[in-house]
């Protein structure tokens, strides 16, 4: 066995869209990695995704060192060798590929988070969102379901739209309930799809603390850019994207375990 491979860790963040896996060698490089979509049982998809990233990474489990998990369903990884809050394992995925200080914007399926980190990766702070507030993936699947269209190309609709259909940002269920008042009184797909965009980004605004440079990652980052356009719109701060951001906390995990 190659001596990086010798010292491969994995990383699993079992979210509550995605359950995503990350491998990486000996020298902190990403050897495989694997999404699938949370279905049924979160131990199945665990070890669905994990399997899949070490093939992906022509490995064996036999072959890691050790397994970070995190995320929702992070206590159902029975073969985890530690476990690890999401906000730790975002903040450091994210410095671990960019290498300085930020604001990370954490916009997974569940809780959006803001994040201060520092110099040294070091997690200095965080901030959530009102409970009512939470569930951004599932609002976001909810709005691509009554604008018939699949998730991936809410963003496609959302980028032809003339202007945002005013869609509640309090709250995720007033939010869904919005959107359908939206298109019964004849708003666009278009508009509706990008006002429930600008739902999201103005629950992070409430959040408050997005000091320069910002950085997102989390699922909604990756699929849904056009939240990441409405909170540059709203704030006047750039907002750039983590490499992978869906994968940024499996990634943080993995580190993490190697460090435990």
């Amino acid at each position: 066995m190659p001596a990086t491979e010798a010292l491969a860790v994995a990383g699993i963040d079992v979210g509550t869209e995605y359950v995503k896996a990350i491998v990486l060698d000996g020298d902190g490089r990403i050897a495989g990695r694997a999404a699938v979509a949370t279905r049924g049982y979160f131990e199945d998809r665990a070890w669905e995704a994990l399997h899949s990233s070490l093939e992906d990474a022509r490995m064996a489990e036999a072959d890691l060192r050790a397994l970070g998990a995190t995320g929702f369903g992070s206590g159902r990884v029975a073969q985890a060798t530690a476990r690890f809050s999401e906000v730790a394992c975002h903040a450091t995925g994210a410095f671990h590929h960019l290498g300085h200080a930020m604001t990370l914007v954490v916009l997974g399926g569940h809780d959006p988070q803001v994040v201060s980190v520092g110099p040294d990766g070091s997690l200095r702070a965080s901030r959530g969102a009102r409970s009512c507030a939470m569930g951004l993936g599932s609002f976001l699947m909810y709005a691509a379901r009554h604008l018939d269209v699949h998730p991936t190309r809410l963003e496609e609709l959302a980028a032809a739209a003339s202007t945002a259909a005013p869609v509640s940002s309090y709250c995720s269920v007033f939010g869904s309930t919005a959107i359908l008042e939206r298109l019964r009184e004849g708003a666009t797909r278009e508009d509706v799809a990008m006002g429930s965009m600008w739902s999201v980004a103005e629950r992070v605004v409430e959040i408050g603390g997005l000091e320069p440079p910002v950085v997102a990652a989390g699922g909604v980052a990756e699929f849904f850019p056009g939240v990441l356009r409405g909170l540059q719109a709203l704030t006047h701060v750039e907002v750039r994207t983590a490499p992978e951001p869906m994968f940024t906390a499996a990634v943080g995990a993995a580190l993490q375990a190697r460090r435990s």
